[in-house]
């Protein structure tokens, strides 16, 4: 059945510039759709967003396979993941009171004035290495308190950690997996040894509030330490990426709604919220069913894999209306851009405000710009979708 090869041709490159019809051929076929390697595709909102927050579904993939190290907070369950996520959470400040993120605005606002001194007009540039990229980045190393001439390292560990992390039809060991494994070892142990050099002469960064943290019971292990931190750094900067390359390239094929934003700046915060529902820096996550259960009227086997896919799920027609349409004015918009429930999307606070501080002061250069090449080279991996390059002629 042709419904049984959507993983495949989904996670297919040639795929990447537009999965959206394929994502209405899995909602059309759901709402859930098993493939011929034995996973289960969902699709559609309503069964998505219950899952995220049914606790029968695991998101740690010990539940199902041997794995020699515990994953990161993110692939844990509560108990586990609850405890490590607020450890985690305590250098950014009290719960909903301004914080570390919110005392950066200033420093991302000068950082995204840095990058953009040099966009004179009649330049060809390219928006992901010019920008997107080293924007985030910047960021979340200053956060972390990572040596500016260090930051240069993260991009090749960061390229092999979200290569391995991406969805496949099946799950056979393969070089990418290993060398994922590699760089999250180098880059976890980076991060140990700079941050046992703050031990006891603290800065202001989030390494040196881990280390120094006073009381016992809230500190972390070594390993979680090294754990977080690279979840730190691939959370706090890869979605970005692709989340303010996403949006430039949407505004850059829809002239109207650049003009409408520019107009009016106010519907910036709404129309980085229709980004996250129309082209989302996170496609799919996977999850494991701790016993049998139904869905749907689909009966999912225990330890079998599931994939949500979110992107699906926030072009769902039954859910959003004219799903399909580019809307920054739409008000009605609880979108799965990032996730939802207790495994929500541990960057998205920081994203956000990235996003409006880059797209706010982009966007109005863009007005008589250009895309040379549309589509754009995509990145090859399927659940972090975004361009890998995307030239621009100002």
């Amino acid at each position: 059945m042709e419904s049984e090869t959507l993983l495949a041709r989904i996670t297919d490159y040639a795929s990447r510039p537009d999965p959206y019809p394929l994502y209405a051929e899995l909602r059309e076929a759901g709402p859930v759709v098993r493939q011929a390697d034995g996973s289960y595709l969902i699709g559609t909102y309503h069964e998505i967003a219950a899952l995220l927050h049914d606790p029968r579904m695991s998101a740690d993939p010990r539940t199902r396979e041997e794995v020699t190290h515990k994953p990161p907070f993110l692939r844990l369950d509560d108990p586990e993941h609850h405890r490590l996520r607020t450890l985690a959470m305590r250098p950014f400040g009290p719960p909903h009171s301004p914080g570390r993120v919110d005392s950066m605005r200033g420093e991302i606002e000068r950082i995204t004035g840095e990058l953009l001194a040099s966009f004179e007009a009649g330049r060809q540039i390219d928006v992901v290495d010019d920008f997107a990229y080293p924007l985030p980045v910047t960021v979340i190393c200053r956060l972390l308190g990572v040596p500016r001439e260090d930051e240069p390292l993260f991009r090749a560990w960061s390229d092999a950690l979200v290569a391995a992390a991406d969805v496949r039809p099946d799950d056979e060991s393969t070089e990418t997996d290993k060398a994922g494994d590699q760089a999250r070892m180098e880059m976890g142990g980076y991060l140990v040894n700079l941050a046992e050099r703050r031990r006891g002469n603290p800065g202001d960064d989030m390494l040196s509030a881990f280390v120094n943290e006073p009381d016992p019971a809230l500190r972390l292990t070594q390993e979680e330490l090294a754990e977080t931190a690279v979840l730190l750094l691939i959370a706090g900067h890869e979605t970005t990426v692709n989340l303010i390359t996403n949006g430039a390239l949407t505004f850059l094929r829809r002239p109207e709604q650049l003009d409408l934003l520019r107009r009016d700046p106010g519907l910036l915060p709404r129309a980085v919220e229709e980004l996250l529902r129309y082209e989302p820096p996170v496609h799919m996550r996977e999850r494991v069913p701790r016993a049998d259960m139904d869905v749907a009227g689909t009966r999912i086997p225990q330890h079998a894999t599931v994939i949500l896919v979110l992107a699906s799920g926030n072009r769902d027609p039954l859910r959003f209306h004219e799903p399909d349409r580019f809307d920054p004015t739409r008000a009605d918009n609880q979108h799965l851009g990032f996730g939802s429930g207790i495994h929500a999307c541990y960057g998205g606070p920081l994203a956000r405000v990235e996003a409006y501080a880059a797209l706010g002061a982009l966007l109005p250069r863009l007005g008589s710009a250009r895309l040379i090449e549309d589509p754009p080279p995509y990145r090859q991996n399927a659940m972090l979708r975004g361009p890998r390059h995307l030239p621009v002629q100002l």
